[in-house]
């Protein structure tokens, strides 16, 4: 399916099969989860590399392996993942310094990029010792795996959602939440740091006045808006994950049992759900679907 221009519906082409380049894998894709920036990406011009086939999160099969790949990481037929962050420079300070999420000159999967390859290192030391309490603002494909491994960890889960959506907040209940209610409540008592996923500028004042003095607010929706700080409570704008992020989380993920909630569509009844918010976990397209 590519999208040719904003506000277009994505139109189903035939296209030739990639090759994979100098320091690419080629991944046939099993399935690919719905993300709501691919709603952003329709609905607006932006920097959007047009035409371009959307999707960011991708699993699927190493089919071909391109020359300066590390063996040790990559195989035929090995399954890998294939996130929104697509390419980074490697050397400007931010690179360098282990930030890649801010790198200067990145590229973006199924938005500035049409490749489909990732390339992974190592590293990961997981963990708070001290149990905290955690928002989690949108309830959604992300928030209900990142609630599992919150609960895993020790920590609290306290789940908000769009206001009235009693639904979403039973499912944020089911998946490990000790308390969940609406965006515009308070909850039973304050918390020690919250996650915006929700691409909702809005919810940053809110969430803000629901932790504790030196807690922190991060917007993690790639489309959050930003605000000013308040008091003495920060507020962090972490944008994309980082490679190194992925792997922190497969190893905790391999720890312990994710029970995924996947829900089926084909393309344009997923974009449909996620605009009408009737969807609890993730939206997921496969082929045939």
């Amino acid at each position: 399916m590519v999208f040719e221009a904003p506000g277009s519906a994505l139109k189903l082409t035939e296209l030739q099969i990639p090759e994979s380049r100098d320091g690419q894998v080629r991944v046939k894709v099993s399935a690919c989860a719905v993300c709501r920036t691919d709603l952003h990406v329709n609905r607006r011009a932006g920097e959007p590399n047009l035409p371009i086939i959307p999707g960011h999160e991708i699993v699927g099969l190493v089919d071909k392996i391109g020359r300066g790949v590390d063996s040790l990481l990559f195989s035929i037929g090995a399954r890998v993942g294939i996130p929104w962050p697509g390419r980074t420079c490697g050397s400007c300070s931010y690179c360098v310094d282990g930030a890649e999420n801010l790198c200067d000159e990145p590229g973006f999967t199924g938005y500035s990029l049409d490749d489909r390859w990732w390339l992974c290192r190592d590293g990961f030391t997981p963990g708070m010792r001290k149990p905290r309490k955690f928002g989690i603002y949108g309830f959604g494909a992300a928030a209900h795996i990142a609630a599992q491994v919150l609960r895993h960890e020790g920590h609290e889960v306290y789940g908000f959602t769009r206001p009235g959506d009693v639904e979403a907040q039973a499912f944020a209940r089911k998946v490990g939440a000790t308390w969940s209610g609406d965006s515009t409540a308070s909850p039973p008592q304050l918390l020690d740091a919250a996650i915006i996923f929700a691409s909702v500028g809005s919810l940053v004042p809110l969430a803000l006045a629901a932790i504790r003095k030196g807690g922190v607010v991060v917007c993690g929706g790639i489309y959050s808006l930003h605000t000013r700080r308040t008091g003495a409570r920060g507020e962090r704008c972490r944008s994309n994950l980082t490679r190194l992020d992925a792997n922190e989380f497969l190893r905790v993920a391999s720890s312990m049992e994710i029970k995924m909630e996947t829900v089926e569509f084909r393309l344009e009844e997923a974009l449909r759900a996620l605009r009408e918010g009737k969807l609890n976990g993730a939206a997921v397209l496969g082929p045939g679907i």
